[in-house]
């Protein structure tokens, strides 16, 4: 029960009908700039494989959600400091194994309790700060896409992924697992070729080396979701990310359908966190992903 309505708040699986679909869809939308990965996660969830739990009043409009994408859960609580415990997930782990939990700090908290009542153990938590850049710094990006001597950012191909995949193995292995995870060359690969199909990618590349990358990770209503930053470790400290940064998302920017970008940069990546304030970039809240 909601202590200061005394409603009775109780979690039921979203149906597919268009209104509720519609009706979820309107209360992320409002939402978005706090919850842009789980947006993003909604609108590309399988219906079949990946249900969407509600929290319900009396009237049965949703007051918070739980998103299942493949196997990860996104807690969207809109702010709510009194949630009743999702019991019904002790039921759901029977049958699909959960590997991690990421969200808002304060809400993933709340589901990691929840989850190790129901006898699952952490295996490792990694905090984040949650930034957001609006379209209207366009402008900022612009003034630092400044020219890096012997610098070329292109769109890479199929014919790239070879040059490109141990960036993203190298990517994955410092920004990406945690410390109980064991590397899979192949699954990166495969990654790296999903992401190069889909055709939101940046490459650095200088004196015909490639160096370094960007893609985008998700979409949401308005916004894209930034992921993949990653400057081989040779030639850091150039402005190679800072060019690389700035340009790609200028080029989002520029499109009506772009309203805004995110993304979430470790506590503990103080150039990357520079990088991105210095772009224009505000820092919104405590994001973490906690892995079981």
């Amino acid at each position: 029960m909601n202590a200061k309505t005394g409603e009775t708040l109780k979690w039921r699986k979203m149906n597919y009908k268009n209104d509720e679909i519609f009706s979820v869809s309107k209360m992320l939308c409002a939402m978005e700039e706090n919850y842009t990965c789980a947006c993003a996660r909604f609108i590309s969830r399988n219906p079949s494989k990946d249900p969407v739990w509600l929290l319900c009043g009396k009237k049965h409009q949703p007051k918070a959600l739980i998103i299942n994408s493949r196997s990860t859960l996104l807690p969207v609580f809109s702010g709510m400091k009194e949630v009743p415990s999702p019991k019904f997930l002790n039921s759901f782990f029977q049958l699909k194994k959960i590997h991690s939990v990421q969200g808002l700090k304060e809400e993933v908290l709340f589901l990691e309790s929840a989850i190790e009542n129901f006898g699952r153990e952490i295996s490792d938590s990694i905090d984040y700060d949650l930034m957001c850049l609006e379209s209207k710094n366009n402008e900022q990006l612009k003034k630092n896409n400044l020219p890096v001597q012997g610098l070329t950012l292109r769109a890479p191909g199929m014919t790239d992924l070879d040059a490109l995949a141990p960036l993203q193995a190298a990517y994955e292995q410092e920004e990406v697992m945690h410390k109980n995870s064991i590397f899979s060359p192949a699954a990166s690969r495969i990654n790296l070729a999903n992401i190069i199909s889909e055709g939101r990618i940046l490459a650095a590349e200088l004196n015909g080396k490639l160096v370094g990358k960007i893609n985008v990770s998700g979409i949401s209503f308005s916004k894209y979701t930034i992921g993949g930053v990653f400057v081989h470790p040779d030639y850091r400290g150039q402005g190679i990310a800072r060019v690389m940064t700035s340009h790609f998302l200028s080029s989002l920017l520029g499109t009506n359908e772009c309203m805004g970008a995110a993304l979430f940069v470790k506590k503990s990546n103080i150039p990357a966190q520079k990088l991105y304030l210095g772009l224009g970039f505000k820092v919104l809240c405590d994001y973490r992903i906690t892995y079981f």
